[in-house]
């Protein structure tokens, strides 16, 4: 795991950088999406989540979920095209997964993606994109933590 300005960012993920979500992709079946250690710092303690139903085909950049905090409530957008074909419903009945586990037991949905080849190209991923992530934190002046 790399630590970007003190945010937690592992290499092996996807990133959509602007919306600060992560996609894991599955070579034997969906592709999992959350949230990332910036978008959690920024949000807050979240206290509720909800989600598109399973079954639900969504555009890259439409809302899966939407996450509310004591400070913030924002939909989370579809890294890439796809079926949802799973939601995590511990992360709805205890929202606190997110805050505590956001790339393990706080998983948002998982998608079946229909245009995986085309899309993730314009996610960032491995230590390139993670160069490219510190870049735009340092400019936008984020940091998770001291």
């Amino acid at each position: 795991m790399a630590t970007v300005n003190n945010c937690d960012l592992p290499e092996d993920l996807y990133y959509l950088m602007d919306k600060h979500v992560w996609v894991r992709p599955s070579a034997d079946g969906p592709a999992t999406v959350g949230i990332n250690d910036v978008a959690r710092h920024l949000a807050g303690t979240i206290v509720a989540v909800t989600a598109k139903k399973a079954g639900r085909t969504v555009p890259k950049g439409q809302s899966v979920a939407t996450l509310e905090s004591s400070k913030w409530v924002g939909p989370v957008p579809a890294p890439v095209s796809g079926e949802i074909v799973e939601v995590n419903e511990a992360v709805r009945a205890n929202p606190h997964l997110l805050n505590a586990d956001p790339y393990g037991a706080g998983w948002l949905v998982k998608l079946r993606p229909s245009a995986w080849e085309a899309e993730s190209s314009q996610l960032l991923t491995g230590r390139a994109g993670l160069e490219v992530y510190r870049a735009f934190l340092e400019r936008e002046g984020i940091r998770c933590g001291p």
